[in-house]
């Protein structure tokens, strides 16, 4: 059994990474829902909002199965990205993933942009986790499955579903069962810093009528990056997760059941991912030139991330008659956030323009964001449950964020070596109630961001294989932000700003089973993106070419999107596979944009752009024991708008350059060779090869390309001309992934898995501050990573 069990997984996991359609029953599990579809092992997945098969969704879905995740060795979402066709993720550090489906990128979202709204919405099972800056990396352990619903979902899912949602499902307390499941992990990274994981779940009978699951784990993340300085060391960016989930059910009568669950999780981590080709402390032009090497940085103050998430939900199912049942969910989320940065060069090449001493220049300067977040959430809705012809869905949805966002940038001594250039008590100056007068910049920006929804579905059969589907989601949003600023650097600024928005988003789909095995499929449907207020840009520091070209900006409207798809899924003994064809017509791109010397950055609404593109994906068991898999996906992502000029140069918005972040082709290719070990245990060998294509960072970085960045910044004896030349044009990378394993009937696996194994430094995004001037990097990929995992079942 444990053979043809294994055989049936090991297909589920190659046979399409993206469509992934055959599983065991321990691999389907939702709450309420089935294992399996008890004809033909489909997964059952609730994309939307209600179970259905992988196969019976109209539209293009991805279910990666806990299977697909663990025999892998994934541990993150971007780990299993590069096997879904059209999903990409920008790994900023641990916690800060920003992530695009098809192609609908705004570029790279920062720390210092809190007003962003996210354009994939991202769910932990019902609650929508999702936040711009920093969607956290919940740990994959004792998940279901994670669902890729591609194009927007505004209709079921609401603002930032705009071009897709992710969903991380996780196994639900069961009913009479007592059974769980222990892991643990210790891996190298880069030959140098070891990494590990200690991980355990347990699911508890409680009587009749209720269970309990508990999950903890704890994952030491090995470093790779080295810096250098009088803040130095190796593997900086070394840290740890650590979390908890709790879930009960409590089931009074068939059907009927009640679901509290707590989900909490910490990281930290002590550095980032960043990679430096200047610094102005370091870099070839100083008197003591510094050449900075690969996954190297320069430090005079050491840097941190803290992300602690709280999640308390409840959701309750209540069957109101034979045809219907009513589901109510209630989310709330804190989350405080730390970015703690080396802003020694930032705040250092401010002094330097300003006319500061030396003295100042050389201080060392901590800039702290941080970010206190609160969300409530309700959801009401009523669904159809019997088999007939006519099925719907209608709901009612309110949520309010209270969210502060506050900088602070203490550099001691900072007051005493600029009053020697200002005169005594002039850099003390501060305003609206900021008191350090060593901390030239302080803002603080409370928002409150209020929404309510109605929505509805309903599908109908014309006929037993014709099915058409409409939907529509109606919303009224409000956002209230004030803006406070003081020190040395600021404005002192104290505005408050309001934005209103309303409408509406419809749905339509064509479903047409050609065969049994073959279905068809259309779709119109429209996604959006709520809108904004920029901050006002720190004039203080602006040069006035740069004060002139991006101080216009104060608001930007809200982001709508059409999409036009057709797509057909297959099946059969052996073999899936699943296609899709789309066109996204995009109003309004809200397009994030680099204010140079200010030191700041806003968001710009482009008035037309677009995304298309073709997603593949298939599997195949080409001999007894042996499957193949293969997904790509080919984005075409344009402007079609373009600015005056020196606009358009300055901000990369021409009509025909690409949308940022989104490499245009990705692909993924796959082979599994399972065997029986004895009469008790079976073995594999698996292979993957990962090709992402080449992206640009921010839509400027297409405009003259390669880039010459000139400091202007005599300092440490540099002559003020000097210049880094780089191509900004990030180039595409592959990675070679193996593992083999045994998994035995008494529930114990051994995973022995290498990671990138040629060791290729992928460069994901490219990063300066204060347009180059200061620093100049890129945030990398993981190197090498070889690692063993123990797993026992019971």
């Amino acid at each position: 059994m444990a053979h043809t069990q294994g055989r049936l997984t090991r297909l589920s996991l190659l046979a399409t990474t993206g469509m992934a359609l055959l599983a065991t029953p321990a691999m389907a599990q939702d709450a309420g829902t089935p294992a399996e579809d008890s004809d033909d092992n489909l997964i059952v997945v609730t994309a939307t909002k209600r179970d259905q098969t992988i196969q019976d969704v109209p539209f293009s879905i991805n279910a990666q199965t806990a299977e697909d995740i663990q025999k892998t060795g994934a541990t993150t979402l971007e780990d299993l990205s590069r096997n879904v066709a059209g999903l990409s993720v920008q790994n900023l550090g641990p916690g800060q993933s920003q992530v695009s489906v098809r192609g609908v990128s705004a570029g790279q979202v920062v720390r210092d942009q809190p007003g962003v709204k996210e354009q994939v919405g991202v769910y932990l099972d019902e609650s929508v986790i999702s936040l711009s800056l920093f969607t956290p990396d919940f740990d994959l352990f004792d998940l279901n499955r994670v669902e890729t619903l591609r194009g927007p979902q505004g209709t079921l899912f609401g603002s930032g579903s705009v071009g897709g949602t992710i969903r991380y499902i996780t196994n639900q307390p069961t009913l009479g069962v007592t059974e769980g499941t222990v892991e643990a992990n210790i891996n190298m990274v880069e030959e140098d810093d070891i990494g590990g994981a200690l991980k355990g779940a347990v699911n508890l009978p409680l009587g009749d009528n209720a269970a309990l699951r508990v999950v903890g784990y704890w994952q030491h993340y090995g470093g790779f990056i080295d810096a250098i300085g009088p803040a130095g060391g190796d593997n900086v960016n070394s840290g740890d997760r650590y979390g908890t989930r709790v879930a009960l059910t409590f089931e009074p009568s068939p059907g009927f059941t009640i679901t509290p669950r707590v989900a909490w999780q910490k990281v930290e981590t002590g550095g980032f991912n960043r990679q430096e080709v200047f610094n102005l402390y370091a870099n070839p032009f100083i008197t003591n030139p510094v050449t900075l090497e690969e996954r190297q940085q320069y430090l005079l103050l050491r840097e941190a991330f803290e992300d602690e998430t709280l999640l308390a939900d409840l959701v309750i199912d209540i069957p109101v008659t034979d045809y219907a049942t009513v589901t109510s969910v209630t989310s709330y989320i804190n989350r405080d956030i730390l970015v703690s940065r080396d802003a020694s060069a930032l705040t250092g090449s401010v002094s330097v323009d300003l006319g500061y001493p030396d003295a100042a220049v050389a201080l060392p300067s901590n800039l702290r964001d941080t970010t206190d977040f609160e969300g409530f959430t309700q959801e009401l809705r009523i669904a159809s449950t019997d088999a007939g012809p006519f099925q719907w869905l209608y709901g009612v949805y309110y949520s309010e964020v209270d969210r502060v966002y506050a900088q602070r940038l203490p550099t001691p001594g900072y007051a005493a070596a600029t009053d020697a250039a200002l005169g005594a008590g002039t850099s003390a100056a501060v305003a609206n109630g900021f008191d350090n007068l060593d901390s030239p910049y302080n803002a603080d920006l409370p928002y409150n961001i209020k929404q309510f929804a109605i929505f509805g579905e309903l599908s109908y059969e014309l006929t037993d294989r014709l099915t058409v589907t409409a939907g529509a989601r109606a919303y009224d949003f409000e956002e209230e932000r004030r803006f406070l600023s003081g020190g040395l650097f600021a404005n002192g600024d104290d505005q408050t700003d309001s934005t209103t928005s309303d409408g509406v988003s419809p749905r339509f789909i064509v479903s047409y089973e050609a065969s049994d095995n073959l279905t068809l499929n259309a779709q119109v449907s429209k996604g959006f993106r709520l809108g904004g207020v920029n901050d006002p840009l720190n004039a203080t520091l602006c040069s006035a070419n740069d004060l002139a070209l991006f101080g216009n900006f104060q608001s930007y409207e809200d982001e709508t999107l059409w999409n036009y798809e057709v797509g057909a899924k297959a099946f059969g003994p052996g073999f899936s596979f699943g296609a899709a064809a789309f066109y996204n017509d995009i109003n309004n791109l809200q397009t994030t944009l680099d204010a140079g010397s200010c030191s700041s950055r806003i968001v710009f609404n482009v008035e037309e752009a677009y995304s298309r593109g073709i997603e593949l994906e298939f599997g195949v068991e080409a001999a007894p024991g042996l499957d193949f898999s293969f997904s790509g996906s080919y984005v075409d992502a344009q402007f079609g708008t373009t600015l005056p000029e020196p606009l358009a140069t300055a901000t990369g918005i021409r009509d025909g350059n690409r949308l940022a972040s989104v490499p245009e082709l990705q692909l993924s290719a796959a082979a599994s060779y399972e065997f029986p070990v004895g009469d008790s245990a079976s073995g594999y060998f698996a292979a993957s090869v990962q090709h992402v294509g080449s992206r640009f960072t921010q839509p400027a970085d297409q405009e003259n390309n390669p880039r010459t960045f000139v400091s202007g910044l005599p300092y440490l004896g540099a002559p003020g001309t000097d210049a880094t030349v780089l191509d900004l044009e990030l180039p595409e990378y592959q990675l070679v992934n193996l593992s083999a394993g045994i998994d035995f009937d008494s529930g114990l696996s051994l995973i022995v898995y290498a990671n990138n194994l040629l060791d290729e430094n992928p460069l994901l995004s490219f990063d300066r501050e204060r347009g180059g001037r200061a620093r100049l990097g890129y945030s990398v990929g993981q190197p090498r990573t070889i690692g063993v995992t123990v797993r026992q079942s019971f």
